[in-house]
């Protein structure tokens, strides 16, 4: 529960040690592009920090946001702070079932009223209250109620954050986003079907660690993560400037790993960090499985034309521009590698862990 255990020794009872929390801290606060200084302040807050209270509300969805947020391929830190927050209430979830289940929310909500993480995921139906409920409560009163109380209010998937699928045309169950219900304070959109794990992780310890939101583009998502297309950072980027596509997904191109723009790839109008997290671990993407971008994390997906079809217009910047880039992150990783043995020579050399202090 939140103000009665602290996250550092949650993580350490599941053999996480503070050089593990280091390592993390670096790693996102690399991903955020954050100052050098943020990863000691990140640490710091992490090892201070008490297990924060959710209330997870899901509504309208296929469970998918949960299965990508709850599995790992391995037990990384990522996963295990994931099970280190205080999960006080999720339908999926949770043990309770009933009245039981009920009072746990409302508990966790009179408890920690102004300090809870709402997550919700799914979207929330307004054309008919009957069409989805919880404990005979719709899905719209639920959600009024339960984020009155809430520090912060996370939209977690497509559905939550746009409306996503059942937002469809027609739309029958006239489904919005949580921003459209929630407007009386900020939603952070973590859209994607599902959305990557990685990035509901780091959020979470960007708000631990500093307190308020990071820094949100016009579609309240973390531009940290939704800063760039798939486009940009995609691997197939390099025959897209040289004129190189896919015309049919068993052709030669196709099998040389060729741009697959002309078959309907969307990743030059997508923002999201697919390309860089990747899916299972790092090992692989949409693209590089030789399927292009269906755009999931964008509005209405679902309607913006045939997947197949061509309807992405991306800008091309020039070479020097794409030199620059290329130089300047191939600059920032060796930057990171090289902090990284420092800090694993000089523990070896006096014989004693990295501590938080170490790391300037």
């Amino acid at each position: 529960m939140f103000g009665t255990t602290k996250l550092i020794k949650a993580l350490e009872e599941k053999g996480v040690t503070r050089r593990d929390v280091l390592k993390f801290c670096a790693i996102t606060a690399s991903v955020m592009s954050l100052p050098a200084g943020s990863v000691r302040a990140m640490a710091r807050a992490l090892e201070k920090a008490q297990r924060p209270s959710v209330v997870w509300l899901s509504f309208q969805e296929c469970t998918g946001c949960t299965e990508s947020l709850t599995r790992s391929h391995a037990p990384t830190v990522e996963s295990l702070i994931l099970q280190s927050i205080s999960l006080d209430y999720h339908h999926t979830l949770q043990a309770a079932a009933g009245e039981a289940a009920e009072a746990a929310r409302l508990e966790a909500m009179k408890a920690h009223h102004g300090k809870y993480i709402l997550v919700v995921d799914g979207a929330i139906p307004l054309g008919n209250p009957g069409f989805s409920t919880i404990a005979g409560i719709d899905n719209l009163s639920m959600l009024k109620e339960t984020a009155k109380g809430a520090a912060a209010v996370i939209a977690v998937g497509s559905c939550a954050a746009f409306g996503g699928l059942p937002m469809a045309q027609p739309n029958p169950t006239g489904s919005v986003g949580v921003s459209e219900v929630v407007t009386d304070k900020p939603v952070i959109n973590i859209p994607g079907c599902p959305p990557i794990p990685q990035v509901i992780v780091g959020l979470l310890a960007y708000f631990l660690t500093f307190g308020k939101i990071p820094e949100l583009d016009h579609l309240n998502r973390p531009k940290a993560w939704y800063g760039e297309t798939i486009h940009d950072r995609c691997y197939r980027r390099p025959f897209y400037d040289q004129g190189l596509f896919a015309e049919t997904f068993d052709d030669e191109g196709a099998k040389k790993g060729w741009c697959l723009y002309k078959l309907g790839c969307r990743g030059p109008t997508t923002y999201n960090a697919c390309a860089t997290l990747k899916w299972n671990g790092g090992v692989s993407f949409p693209i590089q499985s030789g399927h292009g971008c269906l755009g999931c994390s964008e509005p209405k997906f679902w309607d913006g034309g045939g997947f197949y079809q061509t309807v992405a217009t991306p800008f091309r910047p020039t070479g020097r521009i794409i030199a620059i880039t290329a130089v300047g992150a191939a600059a920032v990783g060796f930057g990171v590698i090289a902090a990284n043995h420092a800090l694993k020579n000089r523990a070896h050399k006096a014989h004693e862990p990295v501590t938080v202090d170490d790391l300037e």
